[in-house]
């Protein structure tokens, strides 16, 4: 287990968070002297600690495993954007939304996107339907109620 290296880790991703190392104990269930201890390559943390501090970091508990070496790091490359296209408990507006939204990303990164999957979002955005807006008449200018003049007698 690579101790010191998961401690700096820790700490490094408590500081991008900006938490303090009690605040960060609190939201991880865990007492303020094991965390600093963790944090300096002092204690080895259990998984289920780990687990905790990567929810209060909200960051995925499977990178701390790999950082503690308690997992292997994958080598496997997820094709993202067919697991999306596969989802079957969103519907297809919200894909599109979600495959927008992670090529704009990879676009932003420097990240050269795959010509095939750019033509099948283009032909996406094509064919979906457009709503038709409603024509409204013009609005017409308010009435201004007229002005008052001296005293009202009855």
């Amino acid at each position: 287990m690579r101790v010191r290296e998961l401690g700096r880790f820790i700490r490094d991703q408590r500081g991008a968070s900006r938490l303090s190392l009690r605040k960060l104990s609190k939201l991880a269930g865990i007492s303020n002297p094991y965390l600093s201890q963790i944090e300096r390559g002092l204690r080895r943390p259990s998984a289920e600690i780990l687990q905790a501090i990567a929810k209060a970091l909200r960051i995925s508990a499977e990178t701390l495993y790999v950082k503690a070496g308690i997992l292997e790091e994958r080598t496997d490359n997820v094709d993202l954007e067919v697991t999306i296209r596969r989802d079957a408990t969103i519907t297809q507006k919200q894909k599109q939304i979600l495959l927008d939204l992670y090529q704009g990303f990879q676009k932003e990164a420097g990240a050269k996107p795959r010509r095939a999957q750019v033509r099948k979002v283009a032909a996406a955005k094509r064919s979906a339907p457009r709503k038709a807006k409603a024509k409204t008449a013009p609005r017409k200018p308010a009435r201004k109620a007229p002005a008052k003049r001296g005293r009202r007698t009855r």
